[in-house]
């Protein structure tokens, strides 16, 4: 089925197949919400009047390798960085040439989809907030003829903030402008429209140790140089998109160990496996004792210096998207000389790794003085059809959970992640497994609450700075 002409703006208001058409709209990012829950969102968002949605379309999620896409499931790139040149949202030939071939698989998934072709789609966006990062004044509508070339015929429309308006936008798109103007308390009045759950306490039964883990590592790469985690030659040599990286060389001596800020984003530093300090981007020296033990030496005066990188995010948004890279970027100084001679090791925690782990033997029961940084087991039963819920992990201190392979996030005891929100989908009836990555410190247990625990909240309407918002 076709129709004669999709959505236009080419008076005072909208009209969709020649009629006058209002414009209720919301956004969803179905990468975000369980498949099982997407019906859900869905139609609440028509009960609330809504006849329009929004979404992104997360590249780095359906391209994580170079020419491999997954429009499955949940989803139905970061090796961009492996070009020490690449300039994002440019007309740089590397970064088109990968706009290029995601667009003709993502565009031949959608255009059956298109208002014209009988589908829902009604307009596509060009992009989102360039006006933050302009550079390159050939980009937008290189973009724009990417889209037209593959037979999108529906409305076009670029988006940005009040500080973005600066960029002038193009013939033929419809501009746009982002109110973010907030909203605090009105949401806590509202009833519970989905059931939770507390569930009980579970208790950790068993813990591996990040030093017993490394044997389920894919192959350590050996370098010379630190090279950041985006260059390194894994995942089919496109690279590590995210999680920690641990690199590893000998010292034999004590002394000062000095970043150059060349650590991103965060890192835990260790001399024969125990805990010397940490190093971000506000810490850039720390003093390294000298040692009395060669309990891991390779050899006689040599002690192995471990430096656990985590990279704690990248920005979508600005003008720093194109230093993006993460890891060790360039050279760690001890005594004011590079260190050389890196074994490096790839802990992106992917599902693989997790049933590696999970299968291995090593897994310890004795829970009196656990290694962290390590992982930690502990299995939660569901009487009956599972419900969303909270996990809870108050006196642990900063890491990663696992539920039945999901990746729930990031727990850190500085907050705000104090809890993390499990959806219960995402659990079984029955024997569930939870796998808590733990870097400085571990409790016996991992607790469970209906409602998210905000902490203290601030009206920040009655704040001075915030009159004009």
């Amino acid at each position: 089925m076709s129709r004669v002409e999709g959505l236009r703006a080419n008076s005072s208001q909208f009209t969709l197949e020649g009629k006058p058409f209002r414009i209720q709209g919301g956004s969803i990012h179905y990468f975000r919400v369980p498949r099982a829950y997407w019906e859900d969102r869905l139609l609440k968002m028509k009960a609330c009047g809504l006849n329009t949605l929004t979404t992104y379309v997360p590249w780095n999620l359906h391209e994580p390798e170079r020419g491999t896409f997954n429009f499955q499931d949940q989803l139905d790139l970061n090796w961009l960085l492996q070009d020490k040149g690449m300039q994002l949202r440019t007309t740089y030939p590397g970064f088109v040439d990968a706009v290029n071939l995601y667009f003709d698989k993502l565009i031949s998934v959608i255009k059956p989809l298109m208002f014209e072709e009988g589908g829902p789609i009604i307009a596509v966006q060009v992009e989102n907030e360039y006006g933050s990062y302009a550079k390159d004044e050939n980009y937008m509508p290189y973009i724009k003829n990417c889209l037209e070339s593959r037979g999108i015929k529906e409305l076009l429309l670029t988006s940005d903030n009040w500080e973005g308006l600066r960029y002038g936008g193009m013939e033929g798109v419809l501009k746009t402008i982002n109110l973010q103007r907030l909203s605090f308390g009105a949401i806590q009045c509202l009833a519970d429209m989905q059931e939770r759950r507390a569930y009980d306490p579970v208790v950790i039964q068993q813990h591996l140790s990040l030093w017993d883990s490394l044997h389920f590592i894919d192959k350590p790469y050996r370098s010379e140089m630190p090279v950041n985690m985006e260059n390194l030659p894994v995942n089919n040599n496109n690279g590590q998109s995210y999680g920690y990286t641990l690199y590893e060389t000998t010292i034999n001596s004590g002394g000062i160990l000095n970043s150059k800020n060349n650590v991103r984003d965060r890192a835990l530093v260790f001399v024969d496996r125990q805990c010397a300090g940490s190093l971000d981007n506000k810490i850039h020296e720390l003093p390294l004792p000298e040692g009395k033990t060669l309990v891991f030496c390779a050899c006689k005066g040599d002690r192995t210096l471990s430096i656990l990188v985590e990279n704690c995010g990248r920005v979508n948004y600005g003008k720093a998207l194109d230093e993006q890279r993460k890891g060790i970027v360039g050279d760690i100084l001890f005594n004011h000389i590079p260190l050389r001679g890196f074994t490096i090791f790839c802990l992106d925690m992917k599902p693989g790794f997790l049933k590696r782990l999970l299968s291995s033997g090593q897994w310890k029961s004795d829970l009196k003085s656990p290694s962290v940084p390590g992982f930690f087991q502990a299995r939660l039963h569901v009487d009956g059809p599972p419900s969303d819920t909270f996990i809870r992990l108050p006196d642990w201190g900063k890491g990663v959970v696992f539920v039945n392979g999901q990746n729930l996030g990031r727990h850190w005891c500085i907050g705000p992640q104090h809890f993390l929100y499990l959806p219960g989908p995402w659990l079984r009836s029955g024997e569930n497994q939870i796998i808590v990555f733990e870097e400085q410190k571990a409790d016996s247990k991992i607790q469970f609450a209906a409602n998210p625990d905000h902490g203290k909240t601030i009206d920040v309407y009655k704040l001075p700075f915030c009159t004009l918002l």
